[in-house]
């Protein structure tokens, strides 16, 4: 793993994030921030980066949403809370903890719940439970991916001018706090666009049965 953070290709970097989408690990403010911020220096290109960055996101939480699908809710708990579960820092805790976010905020979970520290990963695992359509379930969770990868690609890249590369990893964790808040505007705006989309509808339904 640390062979892999230390050598950012385009491969990596959609392996990584691969990873990090099913339950493995992997920090993602510590892969795509870095390659965006070589990328500022010529050594790649951000756009790709956040493109392969989301294809991998996408990969592994479709490998979250078939295996959630197929074994069902006891077999994702019973793996939780086994050793393996905890290896992967995960627990039944963090299972339901997203199972209540989904249930609370319906198929809109897949996109606002990709950008929320703790669920991120995991949010892919209630809609498989659930068994959301695939499709939307994918452009959902595209879409946050994306936006979250842009977030830490621009981070990477405004840092490059400002901080050595030896100081890198921990500027980013100092920049968190301003990470979680730029997150919180987006789910903010993201949920209220969701409502009014569900309002409109709701309107049109009424209006037509008139």
């Amino acid at each position: 793993m640390s062979w892999l953070l230390n050598n950012l290709t385009y491969p990596n970097i959609l392996l990584l994030m691969l990873l990090e989408s099913t339950v493995v690990p992997v920090p993602s403010e510590l892969v795509v921030a870095p390659a965006a911020y070589h990328a500022a220096g010529g050594n790649l290109n951000v756009f790709l980066v956040v493109l392969f960055a989301t294809i991998g996101a996408a990969i592994g939480a479709s490998i979250n949403y078939v295996v959630a699908l197929y074994v069902g809710r006891p077999v994702v708990y019973k793996f939780a809370n086994s050793k393996w579960g905890k290896m992967c820092l995960l627990n039944q805790e963090k299972v339901e903890k997203s199972e209540r976010y989904f249930d609370d905020h319906g198929v809109a979970a897949t996109l606002t719940g990709r950008l929320i520290p703790g669920i991120r990963h995991l949010i892919s695992i209630p809609a498989g439970l659930a068994r959301m359509n695939y499709w939307k379930f994918l452009l959902y969770t595209t879409i946050g991916a994306g936006a979250w990868h842009s977030i830490l690609a621009a981070l990477g890249w405004y840092l490059h001018s400002m901080v050595p590369e030896d100081q890198l990893d921990a500027t980013i964790q100092q920049y968190n706090h301003y990470i979680v808040l730029a997150i919180l505007a987006i789910v903010a705006i993201a949920i209220l666009w969701f409502v009014v989309k569900q309002r409109r509808k709701k309107s049109k339904g009424i209006q037509g049965t008139e």
